[in-house]
């Protein structure tokens, strides 16, 4: 006779392809042992989720916990991201106060999350300005699930500019792991001509920001990135493309034989340029805010099966870094979206009245997929680990003095927003860590969790 299960989640189980009502989800350790509907099986321990959603829990992949304030903003990102359904974060490499640019800053990061996150992460690489090829394939071998370059200089040693020259070199590389690569998508030439000349103009208003960084900065760096990637055989990824056209771009260059992708971060399915005025330096990332036949633009994209996945970009900056005083130029670009990234895409999904079979695809399964964390991450599937998220149907705001995180880092693009649901619990390896209230898991009981497999990624 079988032994009990250790336990038995009852909720409706929304999958990337059908929502199974009434359905359980049966525990064996940290991982799922069955899942089904109707009169769940007998077990230890039963927690009863009746009438709520039950997702996979969220795989954001693209955020940064160590760009303002070093690796000890792990540990307020990581409990912003229990809060708000996020189970596996994927890290960007750009930190303080080196980058993750081989295998031993890799192994000292990893150290850094053992002691501080509060969930599961992955981690991507990247290479210095001035090189640093050869180390590549070690840390390929020490687990990370992906490398990230950008077009534009943010820093030259934290977040540097990679020339095409040695782009090209690192791509060829690159593409011997089959890892993706990931590539911040603005043509720095165009954007420091436009923004020298707004500033000569005395235009530092918050909406030139948008338009010192306008489509075209996006376009001219997504065909220089792909006509590398076609070359060398990389898998190019455009790191959050605020247009559709990134994602016809990259469609045609896989049409041509390049293997090209996309993912577009949340904000670009509902922030608009009216936002940017609105919230000043509180919504000034790159890319910019578009306009709203953009994002209309956007949502047909995803709909039509263009985006491979949807992120956040999380980038917590200091609050006084996000005040506007008139100079929209001196500030520091990057939203928080952690905590709000589970109830806002909800209730982006029910306002439009679109399956909520999305998100379960779009910000698990995908981006598991695109990073070569699954099976492990990314599904509620038999032997996947028992990560999950479960919402709460409801009239709410989000309050931007609930995120759970350092008291400057208590801002966000959504304050005041209405939503249609909330995360009423957060499981980790079947471990509850977020009750709807509070936050259960103790830094350091996040893992990280390495590409599982090195297989080339499907992008057909």
């Amino acid at each position: 006779m079988n032994q009990p299960f250790d336990r038995v989640i009852l909720g409706d189980l929304v999958l990337p392809d059908r929502v199974l009502e009434g359905g359980y989800v049966a525990l064996r350790g940290e991982a799922i042992a069955a899942i089904g509907q109707g009169a769940p099986p007998p077990a230890a321990a039963t927690e009863d989720h009746s009438g709520r959603l039950i997702f996979p829990g969220l795989v954001d992949g693209h955020m940064h916990t160590a760009s303002s304030i070093g690796w000890p903003g792990i540990e307020g990102a990581t409990m912003s991201a229990a809060a708000g359904g996020v189970t596996t974060c994927v890290d960007m490499p750009y930190d303080i106060p080196l980058p993750v640019t081989d295998a031993a800053i890799l192994r000292d990061k990893v150290e850094w999350l053992h002691k501080l996150a509060h969930v599961d992460v992955a981690l991507y690489g990247t290479i210095r300005k001035d090189g640093g090829v050869e180390a590549i394939a070690g840390l390929a071998e020490a687990g990370a699930c992906s490398f990230k370059f950008s077009t534009y200089e943010y820093d030259a040693v934290r977040f540097p500019r990679i020339d095409p020259g040695l782009m090209r070199e690192a791509f060829a590389e690159i593409a011997k792991t089959n890892l993706m690569v990931a590539v911040h998508n603005e043509d720095q030439e165009l954007v420091m001509k436009l923004t020298a000349e707004a500033k000569a103009a005395g235009r530092t208003d918050p909406i030139m920001h948008c338009r010192t960084r306008p489509p075209l900065a996006e376009n001219l760096a997504n065909h220089a990135i792909f006509e590398i990637g076609l070359e060398t055989g990389a898998h190019v990824h455009i790191a959050h493309s605020s247009l559709a056209r990134g994602f016809t771009v990259a469609e045609d260059f896989r049409r041509a034989g390049a293997r090209t992708s996309g993912e577009g971060c949340l904000h670009y399915f509902c922030m608009t340029e009216e936002d940017i005025i609105r919230l000043e330096g509180f919504g000034k990332c790159n890319p910019p805010f578009r306009t709203k036949e953009e994002v209309e633009r956007m949502w047909a994209a995803l709909l039509d099966g263009k985006v491979a996945y949807i992120s956040t970009d999380h980038a917590p900056w200091q609050r006084d870094r996000k005040i506007y005083k008139g100079d929209i130029f001196a500030l520091g670009a990057g939203l928080t979206g952690m905590q709000s990234f589970a109830p806002v895409m909800f209730t982006l999904l029910e306002e439009r009245g679109l399956p909520l079979t999305l998100m379960a695809k779009y910000c698990s399964a995908e981006p598991a997929r695109y990073h070569g964390l699954d099976p492990k991450k990314g599904s509620i599937a038999v032997g996947g680990d028992a990560d999950l998220c479960v919402i709460e149907r409801g009239d709410f705001t989000f309050d931007q003095a609930k995120i759970l995180d350092r008291p400057e880092f208590q801002h966000s693009a959504y304050h005041g927003r209405a939503l249609r649901g909330r995360v009423a619990a957060t499981y980790l390896r079947g471990r509850r860590i977020w009750d709807g209230e509070t936050v259960l898991a103790k830094p350091g009981e996040g893992r990280f969790v390495p590409r599982q497999h090195a297989r080339a990624i499907d992008l057909a």
